[in-house]
């Protein structure tokens, strides 16, 4: 009797945000020290700057739960009660994307003052540094860039590993064990590329009798990347 084949159904990517989750490397290590002695940041307040893929968003969940915080997109502001959201600790995420916006960007305004005012630590995020955000509000534009920052730069070797192994992880893949090492070899190091390979070698390993192997990756790398 021949058995009906099983056709390949892609899981849901679930992204695991726990400390225990998140890797800490020479490159990011500064950063991690500097949220985790969120007591002590000038004026209550700090900027968490990286490129997509850093890990933003994860140690903003870290923090959030060390200290009680509510996160929000920046976007949101306008929608939500100002006063009642700056009584605690609080994480806005992706700032530079309410640039004029102006309901959005006096929410913020107000979100700041009363925080400060009330002793709650203030966490921000984006991608550039206070400067490139182009906000049209002067006075709260004065007041980002006079927050101290805190930079996640483009990975080394043990933390690019590290999260290639958790974006697959949060696949559902277990790739054979020398595919991140042939990764780290050839492929460009970003946390942006990371994550396009890590989506490619989860949607080309589905239904190959073999499953994530190098020669898998190397096809993948040829196609996502080709100066690697």
């Amino acid at each position: 009797m021949t058995l009906p084949q099983q056709l390949p159904l892609p899981l849901p990517v679930r992204a695991a945000l726990g400390r225990e989750d998140y890797f800490v490397s020479g490159s990011n290590a500064l950063a991690v020290a500097l949220l985790d002695g969120w007591q002590s940041w000038p004026a209550g307040k700090l900027i968490l700057v990286g490129p997509a893929g850093a890990g933003k968003t994860h140690l903003a969940h870290v923090w959030a739960a060390d200290c009680g915080a509510t996160i929000l997109p920046a976007a949101a502001l306008p929608q939500v009660d100002i006063p009642d959201l700056a009584e605690g600790p609080v994480c806005i995420e992706d700032v530079p994307q309410i640039a004029g916006d102006r309901p959005a960007e006096e929410a913020l305004f107000h979100l700041h003052n009363l925080a400060l005012a009330q002793h709650q630590p203030l966490l921000l995020t984006a991608q550039t540094a206070p400067k490139h955000w182009q906000l049209s509000l002067p006075d709260l534009c004065s007041r980002m860039e006079g927050t101290q920052t805190a930079t996640l730069p483009e990975p080394d070797d043990a933390l690019l590993a590290a999260v290639l192994a958790k974006l697959l992880a949060d696949r559902h893949c277990v790739p054979a064990p020398d595919v991140i090492p042939y990764l780290l070899r050839h492929m460009r190091r970003s946390f942006g590329m990371a994550q396009k390979v890590a989506a490619a070698l989860d949607a080309g390993a589905l239904g190959r009798p073999k499953g994530m192997t190098r020669t898998l990756a190397r096809e993948i790398l040829l196609a996502v990347d080709p100066r690697a």
